[in-house]
């Protein structure tokens, strides 16, 4: 008899085919970003660049001309002067220009005309019209028609090197935009794709679980009909059919039960009470790994949604709630784990601020029970070096435990204070208190007080113990008086911190949002 493949080995295949697409739409989205930004980048950062130098050299030429013409025409020494200035930013110009054309052949020839015309211009008309002397009686029409046509030929140079890098321009964004839509349709046929396989593999896992599972169902209500050839199918996860096994050896004892029958009555009977209470017990040990499998029930709500009879809706609510109260177990161990080992930059924290926020997170709860919390803080902010994700749990588990264990209509006192180097903060409720046998025992793993229990108000035993980890990495304290009946005062003391600075110290994980902290006081 084959022992089947487990649930997690059933799962492990959907794992791998969501991790294999995640993994293969980051890559696909990193290089397509890398890409494009590196085609961004050479746009903006050198070819447009070029493109602005090489409009600037005409408007270099241009102010040249124009110092000419007014030199020529008032033959005063200022435009001398502008015509100098003008001439010493062409050359910074042209070299940027062609700094950048040099791995471009077409390109360089089109600078190199551009830049051979402007010497012609330069040489043959500017200079010499610049060294004579100026004014209306210099005027020479065949020196003024040579400078024309070498300036026209000037322009027309610069032109054909301007089409060129505006083509560059629009072929370098073409070539940018392109990247980045190729990178999203293969991101979106990437995640088409792995939706499509994802939903195959997890409909074939359907089909291998629920299957046996429903086929264990009609087998048990065989069997309560008292049909002897009732047997379950060896089929399914592992876990599946050892239930499967386990029914068909119940199957067999009550078959040999009933090839006695005739002999003996009484021990029938007997028999018949005994495979009762069997079945009885199996069915309750089944909860157990059944509620391992129930986690999967999840998908067939998704995929049955608004279609369930009310009792499977019932059912799927109690799971659910079961699971949630485990996590919060879990999750306050791993919270505990981790602020006992994990390491964490430390900043300069205002206490005042951090306790308003804590505050401000359990308002709505507090003032649902009609429960008041006041808050007195000096004005000047009270710094500490600390992790401000932690020293927020921590606060908020206070703070929640205060309201939690207070009466409605009750009110919470919050009150801030320094003294010479260190801060407190207290925080007091006038709730039901910790019996005074028990007070030694706070912080210990698990512990609850007998009060909290006796009035089945939930809670993990692990907040207090994360209280007290995380303000120990602060280098604090924690001082707790309590009075049953009368209430209970938490006092968190902290090192304060002059100038803000930065360094490394253990420290907890960040508090889970939508989180009830749960402390071990109660």
């Amino acid at each position: 008899m084959s022992n089947g493949r487990p649930v997690a080995r059933l799962v492990a295949p959907i794992v791998v085919r969501f991790v294999v697409s995640v993994g293969l739409m980051a890559i696909i989205a990193v290089t397509g970003v890398v890409l494009s930004t590196a085609a961004v980048g050479h746009l903006g950062d050198d070819l447009q660049p070029a493109a602005a130098a090489n409009q600037d050299i005409l408007q270099d030429l241009t102010d040249v001309k124009g110092a000419v013409g007014d030199w020529a025409r008032s033959g005063q020494p200022t435009y001398k002067d502008a015509y100098r200035q003008a001439l010493s930013r062409l050359p910074v110009d042209m070299r940027a220009v062609a700094r950048f054309a040099a791995d471009d052949p077409e390109l360089a020839a089109l600078v190199a005309e551009q830049e051979k015309a402007a010497q012609v211009w330069l040489d043959r008309y500017a200079e010499p019209r610049i060294s004579d002397p100026g004014g209306p009686d210099t005027y020479q029409p065949q020196r003024f028609r040579i400078g024309a046509r070498t300036f026209t030929d000037f322009r027309a140079a610069q032109q054909l090197t301007s089409e060129a890098f505006d083509r560059r321009v629009e072929r370098a964004d073409t070539d940018a935009s392109r990247l980045l839509k190729g990178t999203v349709i293969c991101v979106v046929v990437v995640a088409v794709v792995a939706w499509w396989v994802t939903s195959r593999a997890r409909k074939r896992l359907l089909d291998e679980l629920s299957t046996p599972l429903l086929d264990l169902e009609g087998v048990v209500h065989a069997l309560a009909r008292n049909e002897p050839g009732a047997r379950a199918e060896n089929a399914g996860p592992r876990e599946v059919r050892a239930v499967a096994a386990a029914l068909n050896d119940l199957a067999d004892a009550q078959a040999r039960a009933r090839a006695v029958e005739h002999r003996i009555q009484d021990e029938l009977r007997i028999l018949d009470t005994a495979r009762d209470d069997f079945v009885s017990n199996v069915s309750h040990e089944l909860r157990t790994p059944l509620t391992t499998i129930s986690g999967y029930l999840e998908m067939v709500a998704e995929e049955f949604e608004g279609s369930l009879a009310p009792r499977h809706e019932r059912m799927l609510e109690a799971t659910r709630r079961n699971v949630s109260r485990l996590k919060l177990l879990i999750d306050d161990l791993l919270t505990l784990s981790r602020a006992e080992a994990r390491a964490t930059d430390l900043e300069a924290v205002d206490i005042t601020g951090l306790t308003r926020d804590a505050v401000t997170d359990v308002r709505i709860t507090a003032a649902n029970r009609g429960i008041k919390i006041a808050v007195s803080a000096p004005e000047d902010p009270l710094l500490v070096l600390a992790d401000r994700a932690m020293l927020h749990r921590a606060f908020l588990n206070v703070l929640s435990n205060a309201v939690k264990f207070s009466r409605d209509g009750g009110q919470v006192e919050v009150e801030l204070w320094s003294d010479d180097d260190r801060l407190a903060v207290q925080i007091r409720d006038h709730g039901i208190g910790i019996p005074a046998a028990e007070v030694e025992r706070l912080g210990t793993r698990f512990f609850r007080a007998s009060n909290a229990v006796f009035n089945e108000i939930a809670g993990t035993g692990l907040g207090l113990r994360i209280v007290q980890t995380i303000v120990d990495k602060h280098a604090g304290d924690v001082l707790i008086e309590s009075q049953e009946g009368r209430g209970t005062t938490v006092v968190v003391h902290l090192p304060l911190q002059s100038e803000p600075a930065v360094t490394t110290q253990p420290a907890a994980p960040e508090p889970r949002i939508g989180a009830d902290p749960e402390m071990t006081s109660h």
